[in-house]
């Protein structure tokens, strides 16, 4: 964390997660809480990160949602977090409960048509092993490729599924190192304000996230809780403050520990009353 100003609001947002008697952590998981890796079923989070979540959770005073990109399933043996926590998939789409119900919206047949028509493409490309598959939507994925490489794969797909998009209509939703086409309708920014209405106003909340698609989530916050950006490099962001993963994000998450257990303190002292 840099900055006066910075270190102050961080100041002052913490001191209100441990006079609150609830809180509500948002995080997205590549990029953020977990290194990119190339083999996506290896993408643990930084060392210490489920140790520190785990211990947020197990507090009690602290509503933690991971907000993905990924499928929801595929985040819970990675977080290796019991109980697991609320999850958001496949950029809001997909809505993952503690209790195992997940929610996921209608596809209609020229959604479910486009899908496969870009899967189609994907093979006659022959692109499809870069390809994931999730609930209304296929992401082509080019990290790993060097830059010219990369560039190419983007400008194929571009060409190839504008029309199957335009003709759905679907969305082209570009993110660090891939573009996805999606079913229209919710994204983190919708996942943002869902989790806003359920809370109340009066409830300190965050969202941590690295990647252009954490954006509508950082606008979505607004004012109403801290935005911080997740990356080695500054990029410009709607977000309040930027941190280094993964030295600033432990340092987050201590802090905001820390206030936990200020918080319950705090509340023992007051229930126990004077003698």
């Amino acid at each position: 964390m840099s900055g006066a100003v910075n270190l102050i609001a961080v100041e002052q947002f913490m001191n209100a997660v441990a006079q609150s008697p609830g809180s509500s952590l948002l995080l997205d998981y590549d990029g953020t809480l977990a290194p990119f890796c190339l083999n996506r079923q290896q993408a643990f989070p930084y060392p210490g990160m489920s140790a520190l979540l785990q211990e947020i959770v197990d507090h009690g005073r602290t509503r933690v949602v991971i907000i993905t990109g990924r499928s929801a399933q595929e985040v819970i043996p990675l977080l290796a977090v019991h109980p697991r926590p609320e999850i958001w998939g496949c950029h809001g789409l997909e809505r993952l409960r503690p209790d195992g119900t997940c929610e996921r919206p209608r596809m209609e047949e020229p959604v479910l048509q486009a899908l496969a028509d870009a899967d189609r493409w994907l093979r006659h490309q022959g692109l499809r092993n870069r390809a994931e598959f999730k609930t209304g939507a296929v992401a082509i994925h080019w990290r790993g490729l060097e830059e010219p490489a990369a560039a190419e794969t983007r400008g194929q797909v571009l060409r190839g599924w504008f029309p199957i998009a335009q003709s759905a209509p679907m969305e082209l939703l570009e993110f660090d190192g891939g573009i996805e086409m999606r079913m229209p309708g919710l994204d983190k920014g919708d996942a943002v304000r869902t989790i806003l209405d359920e809370i109340g106003p009066e409830v300190p909340v965050a969202y941590l996230g690295d990647d252009l698609t954490d954006e509508r989530a950082f606008l979505a916050l607004g004012a109403a809780g801290l935005s911080v950006l997740v990356r080695p490099e500054w990029r410009t962001t709607a977000a309040a403050l930027w941190i280094r993963p993964p030295e600033g994000l432990r340092e987050f998450l201590t802090r905001w520990l820390q206030a936990c257990r200020q918080g319950q303190h705090r509340a023992g002292t007051e229930s126990s009353g004077p003698a």
